[in-house]
């Protein structure tokens, strides 16, 4: 039934008129908050990058450009000096200057509602800031950063209120209260940036309304009004596009993007980007979802791993489960990224070695894992999952998938109760050490390092080579330290990679959209078509 009445939709869809200034965007997942140093996930990145601005930003290619830092330079490896624009004032009208940033960075590190360490992983590896006059900020790191400028764009900036004159730490810049609250950002009393919209009403999982502020310091966005619809299934998600409730929709289902291309009364956008798909192996001795024959964690054997990973049909994922909108991955980031290992391409599918494999691991027989993942997050997340799944069976391996909504998986898999999550990011630079920084490495909070590594893995050799890449500014020598420690990756597998995402996007007629890698979808990137 459902298809039949989207066949009839299309065929009869017309392009209503815009609503007067006012865009509609339906999310294909819901904010976990307000509060923009929570959890950096893309529908929380898109809320905030429509209210707050950080000292840089990306473009929607991941290139770093001016934000409320108008231009950056060294004055050695380990000291840079941002200088800050003038004129900017924060939605409640205070003047915005260099006290504010280093407020921010320090509520950042005093964030007890934040999620995996998101945003205070890129602040920890400052070590000093210092405000030059109100419109210079001289920052200092304990090793050197060569990305700080691309991390820097996603630590949102708010007002420092009457807390101005912190000294900056990485222990904290003190504990004295009182500190926002998740609570004061979801009920709107902190919800205030320099950005090119205003809050007007937020309701976690209900429509979010913005309004533009007009005296934005950029170019002023098309849009006097922005309504957020989280609409986490596809199907209902298509249907407001074509009942005219909604302009812009994300992550139509890949199986609908043949019929929305042919119909004129609406566009498509389709951007590569750099979400890998992928699931995380838990090196835990006593893994609580991996069981092998005698008690013990197989998922710690590499002949394991390697098996699981050439049980995997990728090709066939990609043209059958994701309908051409996925790329078969070989590595951590797509191919021809700094720090690619050149030639990978796809990883091997070859059963027969699986089941080789695992015979010589001594598991060709009894061992079980649970496959947890969403089912409302990714690009046909739950289906992916279900296909993995019957590759690892044909190979001998007895999966059971538990796949549930993004609200209950994050959390859980944020306190490591997964042995097999099946996860997706995006790096928001072209590097492979983002990837390797926030999941590969052994994980050390005071460094920000390993934060995301929840199958607790640890390699010394991995480690050397990729934290010798974090700090070296040199772009060639850290481009051939991160492809060594890609190819050990590759091997040796902590995390086995499935695809990349193509990002989509349907819109009305009469809308110019082109998309964009991170998968975020601002309101001001979308403008009456020429």
């Amino acid at each position: 039934m459902r298809r039949l009445a989207l066949a009839l939709a299309f065929t009869t869809a017309l392009a209503a008129p815009l609503a007067a200034q006012t865009l509609r965007i339906g999310m294909a997942a819901e904010t976990t908050a307000a509060d923009p140093h929570n959890y950096a996930a893309a529908p929380n990145s898109t809320f905030r990058d429509h209210i707050f601005d950080g000292l840089t930003a990306l473009d929607a290619r991941l290139r770093p450009k001016p934000a409320l830092a108008t231009s950056w330079s060294r004055r050695d490896d380990l000291t840079w000096v941002f200088e800050l624009r003038q004129g900017v004032t924060f939605h409640n009208g205070q003047p915005f200057t260099a006290e504010d940033v280093v407020f921010s960075y320090c509520r950042t590190l005093n964030n007890e509602s934040e999620v995996v360490g998101s945003f205070s992983r890129e602040i920890r590896r400052i070590e000093a800031m210092q405000v030059e006059n109100p419109h210079r900020l001289v920052i200092r790191t304990r090793e050197p950063e060569p990305l700080l400028v691309s991390d820097l764009a996603s630590v949102a900036i708010i007002p420092r209120g009457a807390r101005g004159g912190l000294t900056y730490s990485a222990e904290g810049c003190g504990r004295e209260g009182p500190w926002p609250t998740v609570a004061d950002f979801n009920e709107g009393r902190a919800v205030i940036g320099t950005g090119p919209y205003r809050l007007r009403t937020y309701s976690r999982g209900g429509v979010i309304e913005l309004a533009r502020n007009d005296a934005y310091w950029g170019e002023k966005p098309h849009w006097a009004e922005v309504r957020l619809r989280p609409v986490t299934n596809a199907g209902p998600r298509l249907a407001g596009l074509l009942a005219g409730d909604l302009d812009v929709i994300e992550a139509p289902a890949t199986a609908d993007v043949p019929r929305i291309r042919q119909n004129a009364a609406f566009a498509l956008a389709v951007s590569p980007t750099t979400r890998l798909i992928f699931l995380q192996m838990d090196q835990r001795e006593n893994a609580p979802f991996a069981q092998g024959p005698n008690g013990s964690n197989p998922l710690r054997d590499v002949r394991v791993r390697q098996a699981l990973s050439l049980a995997i049909d990728r090709r066939a994922i990609a043209e059958r489960i994701m309908d051409g909108l996925a790329t078969p991955a070989g590595q951590l980031l797509p191919d021809g990224m700094r720090g690619t290992v050149q030639g990978a391409g796809m990883l091997p599918y070859d059963p027969s070695r699986a089941r080789a494999l695992l015979a010589e691991a001594g598991v060709a027989s009894g061992f079980t894992f649970t496959l947890h993942a969403t089912n409302n997050r990714y690009v046909n997340d739950a289906r992916v999952a279900q296909a993995l799944a019957q590759y690892f069976q044909r190979a001998g391996v007895t999966v059971t998938v538990d796949a549930m909504p993004s609200n209950v998986f994050f959390p859980r898999r944020g306190r490591k109760e997964f042995s097999v999550p099946m996860g997706g990011w995006a790096a928001t630079a072209e590097e492979t050490q983002l990837f390797l920084r926030a999941w590969i490495t052994t994980t050390d909070r005071e460094r920000g390092f390993g934060m995301s590594n929840y199958g607790e893995f640890s390699d010394a050799e991995i480690d050397r080579l990729a934290r010798a890449a974090f700090a070296t500014m040199d772009e060639a020598e850290r481009e051939r330290l991160m492809q060594a420690a890609s190819r050990l990756v590759i091997e040796r597998l902590p995390v086995i990679p499935i695809h990349f995402e193509n990002a989509a996007w349907a819109f009305r007629r009469g809308l110019a959209f082109e998309g964009r890698m991170d998968q975020t979808t601002p309101a001001q990137d979308v403008k009456p078509a020429p």
